[in-house]
């Protein structure tokens, strides 16, 4: 008899977090390490789960008037250096190119860590009208970034996002597309993937390098540190001014035009795990999951226990749900744990004495809780238990984030709730950035944002003690 193959096992996330989080990321079977450092290989699981977070943003982007295309992946330098600031903030993480072939390139070659520029150069050429307006674009892609530390998804030399870029006749055109857009990250967040947010805006600090503004989304991870979701940036007519973008506006008059930037990417994937996996490994959102529903025949055996398992994948797949069956000579526990490694949303046990009684046992992945479910209901039932799973890992996430945001007034506060209790903490701040630094050195935190809910926690700032009306979240984060 051959030796029966053994379910990894991983490390317990109150012991290790981050041992944890490698475990989960390649026993899963989500990535590889790749021959270069600091590149990864996301493996079919990985990319499947990708592809679906692509396929329900890219519905959203074409539903409001985008259209994807694509740009080169190279920029020359001298185009990257048109817009000093942005170069700035990108030049200690460019990869560039010297060599083609053996020759070497008479101009260095940036290999894009984002596309602005490359947008850019490109609207100097077909921009005329007015009418030309609104540009609405996006790309799927992948960009690098030559980060020092990398971990898988959230912070590689490569990783694949889209980047939304788009030009709009007036000011108020371009905010009102910036905060329609990550409006649109929010609700995919909270609605697609149970990850609860808070909006609001970053400090200038934190901005992105050229924008005037930039909006985030940010999420709080099982072990209470802070991930930024997606962000959204309004770029006024800076870059257009930069590359000379113009347009003949209404009165026949050159005019300049205003400027977003809007991007999610692969690391909301680190997201997705570090929000919902426990010590059994990943537990997927059903809407993203690649697989929302394994059946698995016990006593295969057994008379018409395959033909009964074979006919419930075909009638949930008919029903639109994407489902597998496990009919390999693994025994049930081994699957069992197998699937939950995997985080599958739901999973449907059918043996003999359930085909006498007419039903089949589902078992949620979120909760380990058991339902009988009626065959006659199947098509009914298992999209209710799936919206079930959503509801339960969101609410779990949301009372995570509540319980772990706090209010202080003092930076000794803020120290001893990050040192004690970890999570977000929300203060008043008087929009200094010698205030903002001395967060970092002292208290050991960044702001996250400043929320667009805002509170009043004091009356004065938080590190200096002069009067302050914005209220910040500070927190840790990756």
């Amino acid at each position: 008899m051959a030796k029966e193959k053994k379910v990894q096992q991983i490390t317990d996330m109150d012991v290790d977090f981050a041992q944890w989080f490698t475990d989960v990321v390649t026993k899963a079977e989500l990535i590889d390490y790749a021959g270069v450092k600091g590149f990864f290989i996301l493996r079919p699981y990985a990319f499947a789960i990708w592809e679906n977070i692509q396929s329900i943003l890219d519905k959203r982007f074409k539903d409001l008037g985008h259209e994807n295309v694509s740009m080169p992946v190279l920029i020359p330098e001298s185009l990257l250096q048109k817009e000093k600031d942005h170069v700035e903030g990108f030049a200690p993480e460019v990869a560039w190119v010297t060599h083609g072939g053996s020759e070497e390139l008479s101009e260095r070659l940036c290999v894009r860590p984002t596309s602005e520029t490359l947008f850019c150069d490109h609207w100097s050429h077909v921009l005329r009208s007015w009418r030309d307006l609104p540009m609405l674009y996006n790309q799927w892609c992948s960009v690098v970034r030559w980060e020092k530390t990398t971990r898988p998804f959230l912070r590689g030399r490569e990783f694949h996002w889209q980047e939304g870029h788009t030009l709009h006749a007036t000011r108020e055109e371009a905010e009102f597309e910036t905060q329609q857009m990550l409006n649109v990250y929010a609700d995919f967040c909270e609605n697609s993937l149970a990850m609860p947010v808070i909006k609001g805006q970053k400090t200038e600090k934190e901005k992105f390098a050229g924008a005037v503004a930039t909006y985030t989304v940010e999420c709080m991870m099982h072990d209470k540190k802070a991930l930024q979701g997606g962000t959204s940036h309004y770029f006024g007519d800076g870059f257009a001014r930069a590359f000379n973008i113009q347009f003949t506006d209404k009165d026949n008059k050159l005019a300049y035009p205003h400027q977003t930037s809007w991007g999610m990417s692969t690391r909301i994937i680190g997201g997705i795990i570090m929000t919902h996996g426990d010590n059994s490994g990943l537990v997927l959102p059903p809407k993203i999951a690649p697989i929302q529903v394994m059946v698995i025949p016990i006593a295969m055996h057994k008379e018409g226990v395959l033909e009964k398992a074979a006919e419930l994948v075909s009638r949930l797949k008919v029903a639109g749900i994407r489902v597998k069956s496990d009919v390999s000579d693994q025994s049930p526990g081994w699957k069992f744990a197998e699937y939950e490694m995997k985080g599958i949303p739901l999973r449907i046990e059918i043996g003999p004495k359930d085909i006498e009684a007419g039903q089949c046992m589902a078992v949620r992945r979120d909760n380990g809780e058991k339902i009988p479910v009626s065959l006659d209901s199947l098509e009914k039932r298992i999209p209710e238990l799936l919206e079930e799973v959503h509801q339960g890992l969101y609410l779990k996430a949301k009372k995570n984030l509540t319980e772990n945001t706090r209010p202080a007034k003092t930076v000794e506060e803020v120290k001893s709730i990050i040192a004690e209790k970890g999570g977000f903490v929300k203060t008043m701040w008087c929009r200094d950035l010698e205030c903002e630094m001395k967060m970092k050195e002292q208290a050991g935190v960044t702001s996250r944002c400043m929320p667009f809910e805002q509170e009043t926690i004091a009356d004065t700032c938080v590190c200096c003690g002069k009067p302050a009306d914005t209220m910040v979240i500070w927190g840790v984060a990756y």
